[in-house]
């Protein structure tokens, strides 16, 4: 009987220290094991030290409303306006501001009349056909864009090379197709829209002022 009570209590001795062994086991597992360790980025922020973490990206739309599409579309015409517009008003702004500086020193009128065919024809051949298939819109940008890059506006432009009765006959066309020779080119007021397309565009094409 007594062998019996010390083979229980032998084996009860036994799983305790083996409890025990599994117990101190885990615990210096549980201290050593990386599972247990997440590294992350943080910030330091008024001296706190905070956990750095991004964000999964929202996407937020919304329908736009009826003004918001109309003024699109009105931007969206105008800056094709310009793409389609600019190149030919760069072209005839340095053909015309070459015209007035050979003219800067010639006199004699016929001189002047001589010079001013020879270079018409010259504007005549290399803008025709392309002119001709703008708009009205786009007209009406373009003759913008060339008082930008002459200073005059065109009324004053077919004044000096064509005369006044030219001018006010082209000017009296121009009205009939709601526009005006006369008009003036305001980068910073009115042309504002026209002036960050133009920027946009020599950005792009590589185009100096």
């Amino acid at each position: 009987m007594q062998i019996l009570k010390n083979s229980v209590f032998l084996k009860i001795v036994v799983l305790l220290f083996i409890a025990a062994l599994a117990t101190k086991s885990n615990a210096v597992f549980a201290q050593t094991t990386p599972a247990d360790t997440i590294v992350t980025g943080a910030v330091i922020y008024n001296g706190d030290t905070l956990e750095a973490k991004t964000l999964a990206e929202v996407a937020v739309s919304a329908q736009l409303t009826a003004r918001q599409i109309s003024n699109n579309a009105k931007w969206t015409r105008l800056r094709n306006a310009v793409y389609v517009t600019y190149p030919y008003a760069k072209r005839a702004g340095a053909v015309l501001n070459d015209i007035n500086l050979k003219l800067t020193n010639v006199t004699d009128k016929e001189a002047r009349k001589t010079y001013i065919k020879s270079r018409e024809k010259e504007l005549k051949k290399e803008f025709t056909d392309p002119l001709t298939n703008l708009s009205v819109y786009q007209g009406k940008v373009l003759m913008k864009l060339i008082n930008r890059e002459t200073g005059n506006n065109c009324y004053e432009i077919i004044k000096e090379y064509k005369g006044g009765l030219t001018a006010r006959f082209y000017q009296t066309v121009a009205f009939f197709f709601d526009s005006n020779l006369r008009q003036p080119y305001d980068a910073t007021g009115d042309d504002a829209a026209i002036e960050k397309i133009v920027l946009e565009v020599q950005r792009m094409y590589g185009y100096r002022s």
